[in-house]
């Protein structure tokens, strides 16, 4: 396999930032490459307008093949890329698509930068660096202070101590000679830190702990309380009867009582994160126009790139003299990478428009319209082989009225329906949703209650392979989805 053709393979399996970043990389490291102006003002005389003029060639005139355009480039680089890229189960044999995407020549200059997703939001403070900005300003003396920032490094992501302070005074009493009560003292004091509920032992002390914010004359609080220090599992099981007894309340009163524990926060800590977002830029748009779905490539996405035509026009009046021997190469190499983005292209608009051919149901109706589809229906449709169909839905996006959905997510495997059709993973799953969505709160169903309900409308699916969908939807099993209304 030609480098061409393996430049143009790593190409085709960058997502678009990737892309940015690798076209980049081409422009910093080829004269020959340059960045197309989408507004150029030609200069008055004859030279600038020459420049403008041949600046403003498209791609394709940037293309021609090399004996054309210059006799003079070597014979051995005149490899041709072909149309539509030869593709077979054997790539991963002869070609390491992993190093790929960091080439020998480049491997340093990859080591240092290669954080790709530098427009991503701006890194936040992690919890433990926010407890200790607040640690910093608050009145310490100098043994509490290293008390509190133990107590800081033993709690997790989710605001929880995890370890009793028990072990936290016998890791410090060699060192500072303390008392057990002063871990205590200096536990309480970090408990009064943002977020609420912040260093609890366990689910019972957080949720204690929030309700201190709150005024003692807040209705119900005391049956809350109650609640929370004695009959958390009766609220775990969704036991309302006995809560009932228990507090001597009515039905009416208990969901006042559930509904502001269930506003509380049990994962005080998950409210301060220290991820980064990741931003979306489709590669294709899919719009309705004229009652037809239309695919088109992101303009925002595709790099608009072209030959230097000052650079160009100066090989071409040297001749073969050997001080422009690098620059033919380079040359050579920018109409390659020039090729290489433009298959790209063309194969994501290809796939693309595939996908809306087989998808227009979904794009009309939501998910239960989604049909069945396979790697291999979209590779024998388009003639290429499942393992291009794999990378080009890869770490791809398509932006549609209905929001914007990777590529991947198109594709489903399927259930038989009573009729002998075929309906996908993907509309069961929606139908699944819709039917938990629309039961009586007090009586949901059961997971065979909705595989019955399913096969009465002619989708032949158990009861196990509901269980998997509603799990995969993180929707719980019908003893803990039952509620007072």
């Amino acid at each position: 396999m030609t480098p061409q053709l393996q430049q143009a393979i790593r190409l085709l399996q960058l997502s678009t930032l990737e892309l940015q970043t690798e076209v980049q990389q081409a422009l910093e490291e080829n004269p020959m490459l340059e960045q197309e102006e989408e507004n150029y003002e030609a200069g008055t005389d004859d030279s600038e307008s020459l420049s403008a003029e041949s600046q403003t060639d498209s791609v394709e005139t940037a293309e021609i093949s090399a004996d054309a355009e210059d006799p003079h480039i070597d014979m051995e680089n005149q490899q041709e890329l072909p149309d539509e890229l030869a593709v077979d189960a054997s790539w991963e044999d002869t070609y390491d698509i992993t190093t790929a995407t960091a080439p020998t020549s480049n491997q340093q200059s990859s080591d240092s930068g290669n954080d790709f997703l530098e427009n991503r939001s701006i890194e936040g403070d992690s919890l433990s660096e926010h407890l200790i900005w607040q640690l910093q300003n608050s009145q310490f003396t100098d043994n509490d202070r290293l008390i509190a920032i133990a107590i800081i490094d033993a709690i997790n992501d989710d605001g929880y101590l995890t370890e009793s302070v028990e072990e936290l005074h016998e890791s410090l009493k060699d060192e500072l000679d303390i008392e057990l009560d002063e871990v205590e003292a200096v536990l309480h004091r970090i408990q009064r830190f943002d977020p609420v509920g912040i260093a609890a032992r366990d689910l019972k002390e957080c949720l204690l702990l929030q309700l201190e914010q709150f005024d003692d004359q807040t209705p119900g609080l005391d049956n809350i309380r109650t609640i929370i220090e004695h009959h958390l599992d009766l609220l775990g099981a969704h036991d309302y009867a006995r809560l009932q007894k228990k507090l001597r309340v009515n039905e009416e009163q208990l969901q006042k009582l559930v509904s502001f524990i269930q506003a509380l926060n049990p994962r005080p800590g998950a409210s301060i994160s220290s991820k980064q977002a990741e931003y979306v830029i489709p590669d294709i748009f899919v719009r309705k126009i004229n009652g037809e779905w239309r695919v088109s490539l992101n303009p925002e996405a595709a790099p608009k790139l072209r030959i230097n035509a000052v650079y160009e026009n100066h090989l071409k009046n040297a001749g073969r003299s050997g001080d422009t021997s690098q620059l033919r190469n380079s040359l050579q190499e920018a109409r390659w990478f020039l090729k290489s983005l433009q298959s790209r292209s063309e194969t994501l608009q290809r796939v693309g428009e595939a996908i809306v051919r087989r998808q227009r149901l979904f794009l009309d109706y939501g998910e239960e319209g989604m049909k069945p589809m396979v790697l291999r229906d979209i590779a024998e449709e388009l003639d290429m082989h499942e393992s291009t169909i794999s990378r080009v839905t890869t770490n791809k996006y398509m932006h549609t009225p209905r929001g914007v959905y990777e590529f991947k997510f198109f594709f489903s495997s399927h259930v038989s329906t009573a009729d002998g059709g075929e309906c996908s993973a993907t509309a069961i799953r929606s139908m699944v949703k819709k039917l938990i969505e629309n039961e009586n709160p007090k009586k949901p169903m059961s997971d065979n209650k909705i595989s019955s309900l399913l096969v009465k409308e002619g989708i032949n699916v158990a009861r196990r392979t509901v269980a998997k969908y509603r799990e995969s939807m993180l929707i719980p099993p019908s003893n803990e989805r039952k509620r007072l209304a």
